[in-house]
């Protein structure tokens, strides 16, 4: 198992204080998580340190986006060899209509979709919507 840094430096990703606090507090949680939350972590933070190593981490292939219909972004953690590539890399989401959190079904892994001659695929998003597991008891 490798390290934050290591994971940050074979992504060529420059190892910064924030970088490792960001990245352990994404580690941390459960659940998908907006910028917001992150910037509430971190208020003393500056806000566009915060996007930008987001923006960094996403574009690296460390966290992805998820459009859970809410209308706000989340990022998660990707898992362990992901490249989110559209192909082999995509998974269900689970967004929770009573407690409005979103979590990551990695073990649930997207279909690949076939699309007509012509079209290009450039994002596939499933997001199953209901009562989670803690709300439903």
């Amino acid at each position: 198992m490798q390290t934050i840094e290591q994971l940050l430096e074979s992504k060529q990703i420059r190892i910064t204080a924030m970088r490792l606090l960001i990245y352990k507090f994404l580690a941390e949680k459960e659940i998908a998580v907006t910028l917001s939350d992150i910037e509430n972590a971190f208020e003393k933070a500056d806000r566009t340190t915060l996007y930008r190593t987001i923006k960094t981490f996403e574009d690296k292939g460390i966290v992805h986006q998820i459009d859970d219909g809410t209308g706000i972004t989340k990022y998660a953690l990707c898992e362990e060899g992901c490249n989110c590539d559209i192909k082999n890399d995509l998974h269900l989401h689970f967004h929770c209509n009573n407690c409005n959190e979103t979590i990551c079904l990695t073990e649930h892994k997207i279909p690949q979709i076939k699309v007509p001659n012509g079209f290009v695929s450039e994002n596939v998003n499933l997001v199953v919507k209901g009562i989670c597991d803690k709300c439903s008891v």
